[in-house]
């Protein structure tokens, strides 16, 4: 059992790699292939690559400078990492799900350490109405806390069988009582 419980962790671990060598793969093939601030369509209008540098969180919200970030998603990282080992037990969609947020927080904290920026290329919409620009660590975050959220309202649901009534409802026993008033409504 021990064993099993190992080799998920390893594997969990493995797909929280996987997430940020797939993430850093792409941003630095679009590093190295685009100008900042170049835009190729690559299916039609809806679906562009578009090379920015995002010095802010997502959506480019900015709440402090550089510094500020990478302490905010150093610190983050490290607490979900914790959280992904005390929860080693859970079932495994849960884990996975906070494999994806810790791989995708490191691929963008890659990009703070070396760049003091994070790199975005994904540009969605239609003609002017676009998306923020942001790169497959935000999509393995935002699909993490999906699934996350998920996990947490329908399993929960799940769980909780419905409490048996305290009192049952049953029909009243008959009775001469209910019998005669009966009687007397039928004469009226």
């Amino acid at each position: 059992m021990q064993l099993l419980s190992a080799l998920q962790g390893m594997w969990v671990l493995g797909f929280t790699v996987l997430v940020v060598v797939l993430d850093q793969i792409t941003k630095l093939a679009v590093k190295d292939r685009f100008y900042l601030g170049e835009s190729i369509e690559i299916f039609g209008d809806v679906l562009r690559f578009t090379y920015i540098q995002n010095p802010g969180m997502a959506f480019g919200i900015r709440l402090g400078g550089p510094l500020f970030f990478t302490i905010f998603a150093s610190i983050a990282s490290l607490i979900i990492l914790i959280y992904l080992y005390r929860m080693r037990r859970e079932s495994l969609p849960s884990r996975l799900s906070l494999a994806l947020i810790l791989g995708g927080a490191i691929g963008n904290l890659i990009d703070r350490f070396a760049y003091g920026e994070v790199i975005d290329f994904i540009d969605v919409g239609i003609k002017n109405t676009r998306w923020p620009v942001f790169n497959a660590a935000d999509s393995a975050v935002t699909v993490g806390m999906i699934i996350l959220i998920s996990l947490v309202l329908f399993e929960g649901r799940k769980d909780e069988a419905p409490a048996p009534a305290k009192f049952p409802v049953q029909p009243p026993a008959p009775s001469d009582e209910n019998d005669n008033w009966r009687d007397a409504k039928r004469s009226n």
